[in-house]
């Protein structure tokens, strides 16, 4: 790397050095003698050389001087201006001799360039380890990058699947639900159907006689739960038979047997199901 930035800086100079010579010579020439000329061209280009040189050195050191700098770009410009006036003055090929004027303060900005690049180069003890940094914040982030992509897909599929399966629920629920309306509609229309009543007077006139039959339907809905109570001194036939029967009687026309026994529960008392029905069966047959 440090042979692609010294390498146009010094073969540049020394282009730039051979073009000042020459122009010095074949310039003053006319007017000088030409040893007087070769020595002042010397005179420039070696100037030059030493500036440069000593600047070389500084940066070698790690050092730098303004004075030195400025002296090195005033050699640099004077023999740019040689070249410029030499272009200028001269009858033939003016443009092709103002076309290389530039050469040698392009020759001071490449060792600029150099010296940057020296400032900041580093071993490649110093690069590999860079580069060894950089690797591994890369694999670190598609490693990132990977697990991140992986969480989504797993979010998305699980996502997918808990919406699958509460499609799935609410549309068995609707179905259960509408299921359950046409079977409840059919039971309000066979309880309200005459042929109903007279199946149901046929059947329980014979146990219940005197007693009109009623069919009511169970609650469908939310309910209210009963608090337990608790159990009191059983009762005695007669006893129940008398509350059965006050129950009963208590509205015209009588209850049927499921509201007297709801009634009957609610006030309090308790009796087995069983001797309750024996107690009703006995008040409606008095």
């Amino acid at each position: 790397m440090k042979a692609k930035t010294v390498l146009p800086a010094v073969a540049m100079t020394a282009v730039s050095m051979v073009l000042t010579l020459a122009v010095v010579v074949m310039w003053l020439g006319r007017a000088v003698p030409w040893p007087v000329a070769l020595v002042v061209g010397l005179g420039i280009d070696g100037g030059w050389l030493a500036t440069l040189a000593y600047e070389r050195r500084l940066a070698a050191q790690g050092d730098h001087n303004g004075a030195v700098t400025a002296v090195g770009w005033s050699f640099g410009a004077l023999a740019s201006g040689v070249l410029i006036a030499h272009a200028l003055t001269a009858e033939e090929s003016a443009g092709a001799w103002l076309a290389v004027a530039w050469l040698p303060i392009a020759a001071k900005a490449l060792w600029l360039v150099h010296g940057m690049w020296e400032r900041t180069a580093l071993t490649p003890v110093a690069l590999d380890a860079i580069r060894g940094i950089q690797q591994e914040a890369r694999d670190e982030a598609a490693v990132a990058r990977a697990r991140l992509r992986a969480e989504a897909g797993t979010e998305e599929t699980r996502l997918t699947a808990v919406t699958q399966a509460g499609a799935r629920v609410a549309r068995v629920q609707a179905k259960t639900a509408q299921t359950l309306s046409r079977a409840w509609s059919t039971l309000e229309t066979a309880r309200a159907g005459e042929e109903t009543g007279r199946a149901l007077t046929s059947v329980t006139s014979r146990v219940t006689p005197d007693v009109a039959a009623r069919w009511e339907l169970p609650v469908w809905g939310p309910y209210e739960p009963v608090p337990a109570l608790e159990p009191g001194p059983a009762l005695t036939d007669a006893a129940l038979d008398r509350l059965v029967d006050e129950i009963r009687t208590s509205q015209d026309p009588a209850l049927s047997y499921r509201e007297m026994a709801t009634r009957f529960r609610s006030v309090g008392h308790s009796a087995s199901e069983v001797r309750l029905r024996a107690a009703w069966k006995r008040v409606v047959a008095a």
